[in-house]
């Protein structure tokens, strides 16, 4: 093959599509798996230790089963993780090839997290009746500490992406590499906070969503009452916390990424006393049918009213995200981060008030819909910070057309992962149902207290 030939390739819009929905379905999949096992450890670790201090049974049997299902989503998303792996080097390998050496100490830490998290957790779950229980309540830390981490070692990969450090470049070649600096960027403080704080909104609200549907359906006795409580009030007690981080950074775009801002909000002029835009469509360098609070922009990302936001006209045109993606993405996060605050905020004022979950079949239903609205959010999210930094998978360092490989047939690979994908939901979906109907070991009076 000519090299006239493989640069065809690789500019080919069809063969950089495939990769890129592929690398994006990989990552919308797995990153959700991820969340639980970065939130579930902590959660039911938390059941077990109360189990200890109380002596209460329904926590124990909480603890056990949660345990069961976290091995099993475990397992699932090391599947999918390697495929991840795989597909770094397979799609990018521009990437890889030119920043491997930079980038390659958070994806290495990574693999040892993850080991660490794969050997105590078989110890979590087989020596649950071998071990004293303090000894095994000790065993699940580990647990917890590794999901986080390797949650921790993965972003700051990303947040490299996003402010590329560590390295210099002569004649096109890498050199000067600083592996620590590459990982500790600039970036990497909102971004890694951000998504473990996701994380465990993701795990928290999706298990208590499961318990919402069964409280619907009537079963108020102790088991399901606290199966909801437990996941649910950590979830809802850092929404707050995450909407704050959301803030922090939206500012460090502000400074850092201001183009990635400008397409967030759909601003093409640069100004003074910016508003804050709510909905709208962008169109031709401007953004119409928008509901607008006056100067709340520039408030929100420097903490000063007059303060100047740049547009995307300061942006050549071939440099800019596709801003509609990017706009419509972040306003769904934020409207089911909301969304989730007013949920928490209903529950905690019926809590304030007469010491007791709401009993409104309303809150409930809201409850049940809590684990998809994180979920979505979630996703919302991670398009908004990968398809903000585009067209460059470096920012401003390497484009995506740059980094795919110029091997032929991506879409064939894209519609077989897209397979491996839809037998991985079926068999995940399939096997927990099953452990959800095995019989609860609970005595009379917990069934019905």
């Amino acid at each position: 093959m000519s090299a006239a030939q493989v640069l065809a390739q690789v500019a080919d819009p069809a063969n950089l599509m495939a990769a890129r929905m592929q690398m994006g379905l990989s990552l919308g999949w797995h990153i959700v798996i991820a969340c639980f096992g970065v939130g579930m450890p902590a959660i039911t670790v938390f059941a077990e230790w109360r189990a200890l201090r109380t002596g209460e049974e329904a926590y124990r049997v909480l603890a056990h089963r949660w345990a069961k299902a976290m091995g099993v989503l475990f397992a699932v998303g090391a599947v999918s993780g390697t495929i991840l792996s795989f597909e770094m080097g397979l799609l990018w390998p521009g990437l890889m090839g030119t920043y491997g050496e930079v980038i390659g100490l958070p994806f290495t830490l990574e693999g040892f997290a993850f080991f660490i998290e794969a050997i105590f957790l078989g110890i979590y779950l087989y020596a649950w009746d071998r071990l004293p229980p303090r000894a095994h309540l000790l065993t699940g830390l580990p647990v917890c500490v590794a999901g986080v981490a390797s949650a921790f070692f993965v972003v700051c990969a990303n947040a490299w992406m996003n402010q590329p450090r560590g390295f210099d470049l002569e004649g096109g070649r890498v050199v000067g590499v600083d592996p620590w600096a590459a990982m500790f960027n600039p970036a990497t403080p909102p971004q890694t906070v951000h998504m473990i704080l996701a994380a465990f909104m993701v795990a928290g609200f999706g298990m208590a969503s499961v318990y919402a549907v069964a409280l619907l359906r009537g079963k108020r006795d102790r088991y399901h009452r606290l199966g909801f409580a437990v996941p649910f009030t950590v979830a809802a007690v850092l929404t707050p916390v995450q909407i704050g981080v959301g803030d922090w950074a939206a500012k460090f775009l502000a400074t850092n990424q201001p183009a990635k801002l400008a397409a967030i909000e759909g601003l093409y002029e640069t100004g003074q006393g910016v508003p804050l835009s709510l909905g709208g469509f962008y169109d031709d360098g401007e953004l119409r049918y928008a509901l607008e609070i006056p100067r709340a922009l520039s408030l929100l990302a420097h903490w000063d009213p007059d303060a100047t936001v740049l547009g995307l006209a300061e942006v050549p045109a071939a440099d800019r995200p596709p801003v509609n993606v990017v706009h419509w993405s972040f306003q769904i996060m934020v409207a089911m981060g909301f969304a989730l605050l007013a949920l928490g905020a209903w529950c905690l004022v019926v809590w304030w008030r007469r010491r007791r979950l709401p009993e409104s079949r309303w809150f409930y239903r809201g409850a049940a819909l809590s684990g998809v609205a994180a979920v979505v959010a979630l996703e919302a999210g991670w398009i908004t910070t990968e398809v903000g930094r585009q067209p460059w998978i470096v920012w401003g360092r390497m484009r995506v057309e740059d980094a795919v490989t110029p091997v032929p047939g991506l879409t064939t690979g894209l519609a077989a992962v897209s397979v491996v994908y839809v037998l991985l939901t079926v068999g995940t979906v399939f096997v927990l149902r099953r452990l959800a109907r095995v019989p609860l070991p609970l005595a009379p009076q917990e069934r019905g207290s």
